[in-house]
């Protein structure tokens, strides 16, 4: 295979051509692109929760999902992804349990029942 084949089947496969497409109009296998493709990496950009081809506009940020919906869906199923700063380590006031809270540095308790005082202590 040569460099203008391995460039014209990543610009293909970036497009969402399928490996038989590409196979056909290179005149080579298909499992000569397939492999070429797994070996380096070569895939569509497709959305990860509906399988959509993300298509991207040129010198703006590429895009990572098709819409809003699959967004919120993938980080509603995938919390442990996010990013947080805020996350502060707390001892309750009322149990001496160590806890942590996201986003509120003036915690006391690690619950609303040791904040009413129902809780042990």
């Amino acid at each position: 295979m040569n460099p203008n084949q391995k460039q014209r089947i990543a610009e293909m496969r970036g497009k969402g051509e399928t490996y038989a497409a590409i196979a056909a109009e290179l005149h080579i296998l298909e499992s000569t692109v397939k492999t070429h493709c797994r070996r380096n990496n070569i895939q569509p950009d497709v959305c990860p929760v509906c399988g959509t081809l993300l298509i991207h506009t040129p010198q703006r940020k590429r895009k990572r999902f098709c819409s809003g919906k699959c967004r919120s869906a993938w980080w509603a199923k995938n919390p442990e992804a996010m990013n947080r700063k805020a996350v502060y380590n707390f001892i309750c006031l009322r149990c001496n349990k160590p806890f942590t809270a996201y986003g509120n540095a003036q915690r006391k308790y690690c619950s609303v029942a040791c904040a009413r005082g129902v809780g042990r202590g």
